[in-house]
């Protein structure tokens, strides 16, 4: 991109840009409220479904002896594997230098910080109670995959934040300096603390890209650990439906398109609620959904792997279990996200009008749909079907479905995640200011004035 020649043009093209940018932070009305409003009662219901969870115990779920795992960690798997994106899209995109992914990276890891997050409050959910998380880090084992799990998790939440953060440090030195008049007072001594003086010198900006540039590579290894581990404790387990050697990819193949599908949304609902047309473009939309479609085959093709080789075999337990899914209990939920969720958005989405914003968008709500329930089907049909007979016990070991507590801690988990990435739009911009603007060939030197009044 050419830089821009005249001063007083490229003053008025970075005030534009920090005035578009920054209407999510500043705009308030009566939706926003209604909006906050929703999330909190949502969020303050599961709360206190939790509460009631840890009085009586994880009786007053649907887990029992048999499937000791339900809802909880099918829920700990999809939020895994949306969290995933940020590292596909703010790094890999990013490292191989697409420009395209630039506007649209902070909206990844704004994803990223709040799927990885609620991963780690699922997990204490699925304990019982929350003190048992202790004993992971006292009496955990080098061996059990539990504990690689936790650490991954604690891992890739620290570096997306981080890389989050990095490239933020110069848009808040310029909220610091623009943002006087326009925003709470809080929030002005947020943006002071956080830009840790910040003066837009040489020096820093090389600082800034060296450390972000690190952090990429850094994020790669262990993005693609969170979701591997997260298989290997499927794997690891002598079971029809996981003794599989290809879980890893095929759950870091499926993370992609959840997570693409995820990023999607959320591009639309700033697009359409910040009126950032302008930023968030077609092209950005079109780009997206052809890289849904690539993430898409490659997890396609692994779906077909995973369901082709022991129905080719068809031993015993695996027969039973891949019976059950095909034609049994679960067929209908699990056609319906194979097809619904997978097979049709692929061949939607290779005509270019489903790549435009709104269809997209809609078919991305279905596919990340399909993808929730595909790990519902990935956990308990399983479990469902153990080697020995389920005999001498109630009925309910029989079955498993989710109570209403667990559906309530389900929906906390939700509207949670929807909270902290409304949060993080209101507080910050949702695109990086600096570096668009830089994309739009406006010197840095431009970035620390203080605009003319």
């Amino acid at each position: 991109m050419n830089k821009i020649e005249s001063p007083e043009e490229s003053r008025k093209l970075l005030n534009k840009i920090v005035f578009d940018l920054t209407r999510s932070i500043v705009k308030k009305d009566e939706l926003t409220r209604f909006w906050f409003f929703i999330l909190i009662m949502f969020s303050a219901v599961g709360l206190w479904g939790w509460g009631v969870q840890i009085d009586k115990g994880l009786g007053v779920t649907g887990m029992r002896d048999y499937v000791s795992w339900g809802m909880y960690i099918a829920n700990f798997v999809f939020f895994v594997a949306v969290s995933l994106i940020g590292f596909l899209i703010s790094s890999t995109l990013h490292l191989l230098n697409i420009s395209w992914s630039k506007p649209i990276s902070r909206v990844a890891e704004q994803v990223a910080i709040a799927g990885v997050a609620l991963a780690g409050i699922i997990i204490v959910n699925d304990m019982g109670h929350p003190d048992r998380l202790l004993n992971v880090f006292i009496h955990g084992r080098f061996a059990s995959p539990i504990v690689w799990d936790v650490s991954v998790v604690m891992t890739y939440l620290t570096i997306s934040v981080l890389l989050f953060y990095l490239p933020l440090i110069p848009d808040l030195a310029l909220l610091r300096d623009r943002m006087g008049n326009e925003v709470p007072k809080w929030k002005m001594k947020i943006y002071s603390i956080l830009a840790l003086g910040w003066n837009g010198n040489a020096k820093q900006y090389k600082t800034i890209y060296h450390a972000m540039r690190v952090l990429m590579i850094l994020i790669i290894p262990v993005g693609l650990s969170i979701h591997t581990v997260t298989s290997w404790l499927f794997a690891a387990t002598l079971r029809a439906g996981w003794d599989s050697t290809i879980m890893g990819p095929y759950f870091v193949a499926g993370a992609f398109v959840a997570g693409s599908a995820a990023v999607v949304m959320l591009m639309y609902a700033y697009r359409l609620r910040y009126g950032l047309k302008e930023y968030f473009e077609d092209i950005h939309f079109d780009q997206m959904g052809k890289l849904l479609v690539f993430v898409s085959l490659l997890y396609l093709y692994f779906n077909v792997n995973e369901f082709l080789v022991p129905g080719y075999k068809m031993k015993a337990a695996e027969g039973v279990h891949l019976l059950n899914i095909f034609v049994g209990r679960y067929a209908l939920m699990f056609w319906s996200v194979q097809i619904l969720g997978l097979i049709l958005p692929i061949i939607l989405m290779l005509f270019r009008f489903f790549r435009k914003p709104l269809p997209l968008t809609i078919i991305s709500v279905v596919m990340l749909i399909g993808a929730w329930f595909k790990r519902y089907i990935i956990v308990i049909p399983t479990l469902e079907h153990p080697f020995l007979p389920i005999q001498n016990v109630p009925a309910e070991f029989h079955h498993y479905s989710p109570t209403g507590i667990e559906i309530m801690i389900t929906l906390f988990s939700f509207t949670a995640a929807l909270l902290i990435i409304t949060i993080l739009a209101k507080l910050f911009p949702v695109i990086t200011i600096w570096e668009y603007a830089e994309e739009k060939g406006i010197d840095k030197k431009y970035f620390s004035e203080q605009p003319k009044s």
